[in-house]
């Protein structure tokens, strides 16, 4: 029988609770500590001791940690628990600079050590079955993919801006379901919620394979969307993540008899299919994943280096909407 894991959380905040909340039932896992210097005023650390300091909770003698304090400390977090032997789970973005997600990298590394990402759009259920989808070669060649994440300002946020926060989440998952990486990205953002980081992005990217990407993320919006499309040879997805619903438009396989049509030399609609998909809550899968991983089972986690990669992106689509140029984001050895 596997012995149970014992695991900390670094972090009480609006992720911090939902992670404390899985781990605390989590099969195979102790949820033995919990780090926040303010406290638990709310009683989310799930009875679990409350700590002030990382090294209170590497001294209980830890398999693990998850990481989900503000982003500038991920980098100071993550290189404790490295220094201890400790494995991490840290939250989306790996780390608010690329040089300090290339620290951490190096640090988990050298180590042998077991550590990922959290992002946590791999584990929708809708976002797996558009991946399967396009593995199995269901859309044939892909032209294009599209984002959009929109809704209103979020108050938790204070220590960056709306790039690093949420356009993060969609340049991983873009990577992720179609298997290519970056080439190229040209982006403008617009702040005008008064604070230092834009809060507005839209972006038009190239990848490995010379598909077209287009993000449109912002937090000024008082509608909340979750889209993303993958248009190619034979249709178009369309995966909604706030719902896990996927969709699938097929082009038409039925020939037009309108001439204005016929001439058209592109495609026209076809049939729609709304799949019926298993909707397992995403956080739970992710941390289902991450305990095997640890555990030294087969688990296709989001590793540091693929996280790096994801830090060198947005780092490129703030560098080109200062500069107002296109710019190549940063080669890494290992991407996918």
């Amino acid at each position: 029988m596997t012995a149970v894991l014992k695991a900390g959380l670094v972090g009480l905040g609006s992720m911090g609770r939902h992670h404390a909340r899985v781990l605390a039932s989590l099969e195979g896992v102790e949820l033995v500590g919990v780090v926040d210097p303010m406290g638990d005023k709310n009683g989310w650390a799930q009875g679990a001791p409350v700590l002030s300091t990382v090294e209170e909770l590497i001294a209980l003698g830890i398999d693990y940690a998850v990481v989900a304090c503000p982003t500038a400390l991920h980098e100071e977090v993550g290189l404790q628990l490295a220094d201890a032997g400790v494995g991490a789970l840290i939250e989306k973005p790996l780390a608010d600079t690329v040089e300090g997600a290339r620290r951490l990298v190096d640090a988990f590394e050298s180590r042998g050590l077991v550590a990922g990402v959290g992002h946590i759009e791999r584990c929708n259920p809708a976002l797996l079955s558009l991946r399967a989808r396009l593995e199995a070669g269901e859309l044939g060649d892909v032209y294009q993919v599209v984002t959009r994440r929109q809704g209103p300002f979020p108050h938790r946020i204070a220590d960056v801006g709306v790039v690093k926060d949420l356009a993060t989440h969609d340049i991983d998952l873009t990577g992720w379901v179609t298997g290519q990486t970056y080439t190229s990205i040209a982006a403008h953002t617009v702040s005008k919620s008064g604070r230092p980081h834009e809060d507005m992005v839209s972006a038009v990217g190239q990848l490995s394979d010379g598909t077209m990407v287009n993000h449109l993320v912002n937090w000024l919006s008082p509608l909340k969307e979750r889209f993303t499309s993958v248009t190619g040879e034979r249709g178009c997805f369309i995966a909604d993540t706030l719902t896990a619903d996927l969709t699938f438009h097929s082009n038409a396989a039925v020939a037009t008899e309108w001439e204005a049509l016929r001439a058209f030399r592109g495609v026209a609609e076809g049939d729609m299919i709304r799949y019926a998909i298993p909707k397992r809550e995403p956080l739970l899968v992710e941390h289902e994943l991450f305990r095997d991983a640890v555990q030294g089972k087969p688990a296709d986690i989001c590793t540091l280096r693929q996280g790096l990669r994801t830090v060198e992106v947005a780092a490129a689509v703030i560098e080109s909407a200062t500069r107002g140029t296109t710019v190549r984001p940063e080669a890494t050895s290992t991407t996918t």
